[in-house]
């Protein structure tokens, strides 16, 4: 994917552009991504919504709602009544129509998700570990994906199309930060996990950096369908990004856009040579809470009560925020994004609180020469990167990709 800045003058904010379709005979399968994408974004549509939204004609429409009802991708709602005329049946999207899995690589835990069609995982399965190796995350899926797989009806199960992979870039980097043996970790380099995954399991197999991953979640299911730009952060155990310009998720060259951790930042322990990723991560809060003799277990756990690590999480919040406001100015100047959304793997109240001291924190920063954003708080959660890597196959086979065309 390259960033493709959209030259439509439409409000970033805004609902989405209509999506066009086209009549002609050779791009039927555009036109179901079309419909397909329609329907995950707004839920149920009339026949005349669709043509309202794409300019596709009623005839076309018909056509090709019939092959997706066929296909089980789609089906019918409950008929409503207007104003004047037959009542309309909308068309939704069949949750069993399709399924995908995604496997979350995270430097303290691990996750494997089946997700239906609609976006709703259906089951998911967790362990954690001191480090990730190879071994351990490949004996993970093999011991996990029968388990997923066997919650489903077995004349559906066919209907699993591919398998997403979330996983940090370069896991042999920052092991002084991580704890982990540079000897184990090392194994990494060279580790082809696209290939290991698709011998286990005969299914297509597709790889997004973790951030990215998150970022996709909030782009398909989260709020961030109704925004067209934004940069996107997920405080994990390294902070790390996404980037959407024109409702697209944008990967670049190598897949490493919006790798926000390494951005220069103010560190009293690493004096000028600190990143962010020093500053306003998850792994910083592990070791203070350690330094104080707190089990930092819960962390890695997805619990909703932090209650437990005061006062050293309010300590984080207010270094976090101050990093993540700095941060933010040199962003949006190198691209005016109107809106940041901020996330992470942590309670919604916590991220709350981040967001509101982000917001506050931003007043003192110079920003003269930037447009100040919106900072808001992101929809998806803690488990963001797991959704985005479940979403990442039917993204891929099932919806319209806005990007323009890569070299």
């Amino acid at each position: 994917m390259t960033v493709a800045r959209s030259t439509n003058p439409e409000p970033a904010t805004s609902p989405a552009p209509q999506i066009s379709g086209a009549n002609q005979s050779g791009v039927r399968a555009h036109n179901e991504r079309v419909i397909l994408s329609l329907l995950r974004r707004h839920g149920a549509l009339s026949k005349a919504e669709i043509a309202r939204l794409t300019g596709l004609s009623a005839q076309t429409i018909s056509v090709i709602n019939r092959q997706l009802e066929k296909d089980s991708l789609v089906m019918r709602a409950q008929r409503v009544r207007g104003k004047v005329g037959q009542p309309s049946t909308p068309m939704t999207l069949n949750p069993d129509g399709a399924f995908s899995v995604g496997l979350r690589i995270g430097r303290r835990s691990a996750d494997l998700s089946l997700m239906d069609f609609t976006g709703i995982v259906r089951k998911q399965i967790r362990t954690t570990h001191a480090f990730p190796t190879p071994d351990s995350i490949m004996a993970f899926l093999a011991d996990s994906l029968p388990a997923l797989v066997e919650t489903l009806d077995p004349a559906i199960r066919d209907r699993i199309i591919g398998i997403g992979v979330a996983s940090p870039f370069e896991l042999w980097h920052w092991l002084d930060r991580v704890g982990a043996p540079s000897t184990q970790m090392q194994q990494w380099r060279g580790f082809d996990l696209v290939a290991a995954a698709r011998a286990q399991t005969d299914l297509d197999v597709m790889l997004v950096n973790d951030a990215s991953s998150a970022c996709l979640a909030e782009l398909t299911v989260g709020d961030g369908r109704e925004i067209r730009d934004f940069a996107y952060f997920f405080v994990g155990f390294f902070i790390g990004g996404g980037i959407v310009l024109n409702h697209a998720l944008q990967t670049g060259a190598t897949g490493n856009a919006a790798a926000f951790g390494p951005l220069p930042s103010r560190d009293p322990r690493r004096g000028n040579g600190g990143q962010l990723i020093d500053t306003a991560s998850l792994f910083t809060l592990e070791r203070s809470l350690i330094e104080a003799g707190i089990d930092p277990a819960d962390l890695w756990r997805q619990t909703e009560d932090w209650s437990g690590f005061e006062p050293q999480l309010t300590q984080w919040l207010a270094g976090t925020a101050q990093s993540m406001a700095d941060a933010i100015v040199t962003v949006c100047a190198v691209f005016d994004f109107p809106v940041i959304v901020v996330d992470g793997a942590f309670p919604a109240r916590v991220r709350a609180d981040l967001t509101a001291r982000i917001n506050a924190a931003i007043e003192s920063c110079n920003t003269n020469g930037i447009l100040v954003p919106e900072i808001v708080s992101g929809s998806v959660g803690s488990n963001a990167r797991a959704i985005g890597a479940s979403m990442l196959p039917i993204s891929d086979r099932f919806l319209v990709q806005r990007t323009s065309a890569a070299a």
